[in-house]
């Protein structure tokens, strides 16, 4: 599993951001109820530690020698508005429509993540380092009435935070951002790309 990153996440985003980097990946499942976490804490602390919760419940295959090395990354994205309402995913096409509508007022998103490198030691992974990162950004998305239920129909829109989808269909409705790209998207690619030198991933 050296050089190979191992994916505590399903997201769409995350493994396109990380095709894009051509950083080799491979998803592996975790079980991490969200819920769990304390959702009265600012953003930032909300967000990372729902990432270090995931890393806590990832599935790990079982190591195939002593002193293997594997590198595991867990991440999660939040979005706030100006209010300061905390959003997550959109629970129907309703509330979908309704987070949109809202963005055009301007939003803030954080995505957090962590990486450990483990090692397999007397039959089990060890966590030889581990980096945790908070990064965000803020944006306007403006979807014009006549274009919502397009936006929705090609994109990922109903599993994604806040309902946004920046990349890909969605990019032309991206009237400005301040900030990472890739931490709205879902993953910042320059901090993770900083964390894996740091790590030995390359």
């Amino acid at each position: 599993m050296n050089n190979i990153l191992l994916l505590g996440s399903k997201s769409y985003s995350r493994k396109l951001l990380l095709d894009f980097a051509r950083i080799p990946y491979q998803v592996i499942e975790q079980d991490a109820d969200e819920t769990q976490c304390d959702w009265d804490l600012a953003m930032p602390q909300v967000v990372a530690n729902i990432a270090r919760y995931k890393m806590e419940h990832v599935v790990m295959p079982g190591g195939n020698a002593e002193g293997q090395i594997a590198f595991v990354l867990t991440a999660d994205t939040l979005s706030q508005e100006k209010d300061g309402t905390i959003g997550g995913k959109p629970e129907n096409l309703e509330d979908a429509i309704e987070k949109i509508r809202r963005a055009r007022g301007g939003m803030r998103t954080g995505t957090a993540f962590c990486l450990d490198k483990r090692v397999w030691r007397s039959g089990k992974w060890d966590v030889q380092q581990r980096i945790e990162q908070y990064v965000e950004a803020s944006y306007v998305f403006d979807i014009p009435e006549a274009w919502i239920d397009r936006y929705i129909a090609h994109t990922i829109a109903l599993s994604a935070s806040q309902a946004i989808a920046i990349e890909e269909y969605g990019a032309q409705f991206l009237k400005e951002v301040h900030g990472s790209y890739s931490a709205i998207v879902g993953l910042p690619l320059f901090e993770v790309r900083e964390a894996l030198e740091k790590v030995g991933f390359w």
